[in-house]
């Protein structure tokens, strides 16, 4: 089965709460949350205070995507504001491994992910570990770029990898979902699509815009 994960970073922060339940109403399977701490990437976002606004509006897991520099010291904050998933940078954690262990430590789900130049190969000994991993398909730090096709290939060898092992970790992907991208990502093998502007700033609303990407999964859906 496919997800669909809308990200937070492309809503209207003057109707956030708004915006969120438009999703809840639309059919997203959970919500993504870009946590940036300026160092780690060139952008500077939520915090756990926004997390816990949002937990106060949805039912729906919320998934905390850290891109920031030391995530293990802020693991217990952002559980405590109601994330039910943290996903960590390969590239950000001097002991990944250790990382990992908090997270499910905090009996929360635990993801790892990497940017668009580092190796698939620095996976290879967390991969049993996790819950879920995330492709960065654009370079990470703003909402609205434009999706690297060369991420692809990544896919296919991390799905290759679950396989072997036989883990039933999602596989996620991040940057430039759309109706025009998302067959490429399906057929590459990732089973969860996490969609900024292609849901929050679709001409015909949040609903429209998850439906239309929904269609797409249906249809291709094994």
């Amino acid at each position: 089965m496919t997800k669909l994960a809308p990200s937070i970073l492309s809503a209207d922060f003057t109707r956030l709460g708004e915006e969120i339940r438009s999703c809840e109403l639309g059919g997203a399977d959970w919500i993504h949350i870009d946590v940036m701490d300026g160092h780690f990437v060139p952008n500077l976002t939520f915090g756990p205070l926004v997390v816990e606004a949002c937990r106060r509006v949805t039912k729906l897991p919320l998934e905390v995507h850290l891109m920031v520099e030391q995530p293990e010291d802020m693991l217990a904050a952002f559980v405590a504001a109601g994330a039910d998933r943290l996903i960590v940078h390969v590239e950000a954690c001097s002991h990944l491994h250790s990382t990992i262990q908090q997270i499910q430590a905090l009996k929360v789900r635990a993801g790892v992910t990497l940017n668009p130049a580092t190796p698939v190969l620095l996976l290879r000994e967390i991969l049993p570990m996790v819950d879920l991993v995330l492709v960065m398909t654009v370079n990470p730090g703003f909402g609205g770029q434009a999706f690297l096709p060369e991420a692809l290939p990544k896919i296919s060898e991390i799905r290759q990898m679950l396989d072997q092992i036989r883990s039933p970790a999602w596989l996620e992907v991040d940057g430039g979902v759309s109706e025009k991208t998302l067959p490429a990502l399906l057929e590459a093998g990732a089973t969860v699509f996490v969609a900024g502007n292609t849901v929050f700033r679709h001409p015909n609303g949040i609903q429209a815009g998850i439906k239309s990407l929904q269609r797409l999964l249906a249809a291709n859906d094994p």
